[in-house]
């Protein structure tokens, strides 16, 4: 089955738009399609049923393309008191809502128990973490006394932490600085102008590769804010590729966002003192496949990253 979105539909939720084409089929069928990896736009899977469509984009239902992978985690670093993962996309560092399953933690807890190792036993704490649709490096403490000595670093920023990220647009290099609020005014997260309000937050761009409509950037975090990156980079005018909250300013602009099967944000390289030892651990997390492909789409060279 495929399909070319008609400029009535232009707007639509995927979910929404394959309901429209089929309306004899549920809701349920059409969403266990789209997060079976069963539906492309433009020959890319997508897996989120809110993506937008667009003029002249082909939806395609593929009934007999393989089912999605059940998700898993590489372990990158592993011992008596912390583990660091390399976190796909579209998976929760933590639980968000109750019940939640399938996040970090649980695959953590699943690759432990394909090694054959007690993981119900074995305490995980929180000690940072990504956003859902942002993939790398995420590390848990296994102990209370880790918990307190990586906690102690992040707070005060000493942690390196490098992210890879593909932004709308021209790209320049600049140290962008502002006060984050949980809302701007419009239910969004964003900067406010009073200094009074919201918590310092600094972001550190530099353009590696400029691309068709976009640049590959290195993004390195002095602080570490919710979503700080994203909202950064849209406030200046380039909100990353595959974006999907801060997109509203750049949309009202009439600037056509650029398609993709994710977020373009990737979370390459994590450095810290270990806890206990005090030895610096400098770990890295590669671009994984879907990132790469997306890049290549836009012209990009992978092995200059």
């Amino acid at each position: 089955m495929k399909y070319t979105v008609l400029p009535d539909e232009v707007g639509r939720a995927l979910a929404g738009f394959l309901r429209g084409r089929l309306p004899e089929r549920p809701w349920s069928e059409l969403k266990r399609w789209i997060a079976g990896g069963k539906v492309f736009v433009d020959g890319m899977v997508i897996e989120d049923e809110g993506a937008r469509v667009r003029a002249g984009q082909e939806i395609e239902v593929r009934m007999a393309a393989p089912r999605r992978v059940e998700r898993s985690v590489r372990i990158v670093f592993e011992d008596s008191q912390i583990v660091v993962i390399d976190k796909p996309a579209g998976v929760s560092s933590v639980p968000y809502e109750a019940r939640e399953q399938g996040t970090a933690i649980d695959l953590v807890r699943d690759a432990w128990r394909r090694l054959k190792r007690p993981a119900t036993a074995q305490a995980l704490f929180v000690v940072h973490r990504i956003d859902k649709e942002t993939s790398g490096l995420l590390a848990y403490a296994k102990t209370k006394s880790a918990e307190r000595a990586l906690a102690g670093q992040f707070r005060a920023h000493s942690v390196e932490r490098l992210y890879i990220c593909v932004a709308h647009g021209d790209v320049r290099a600049a140290t962008i600085e502002s006060q984050l609020v949980p809302d701007r005014g419009d239910g969004l997260r964003g900067s406010t102008r009073r200094p009074e309000q919201g918590k310092r937050a600094v972001t550190h761009v530099e353009p590696v590769q400029r691309l068709r409509g976009a640049t590959l950037c290195h993004v390195r975090l002095e602080t570490g804010k919710t979503h700080q990156i994203r909202i950064h980079l849209a406030e200046a005018g380039h909100p990353l590729v595959g974006e999907k909250v801060y997109i509203r300013d750049f949309a009202e602009r009439g600037a056509e966002p650029l398609a993709s099967p994710r977020l373009l944000l990737h979370a390459a390289t994590l450095g810290f003192l270990h806890p206990t030892t005090e030895a610096r651990l400098a770990l890295e997390a590669p671009l994984p496949p879907d990132f790469v492909e997306a890049l290549k789409s836009l012209g990009g060279d992978p092995a200059r990253r």
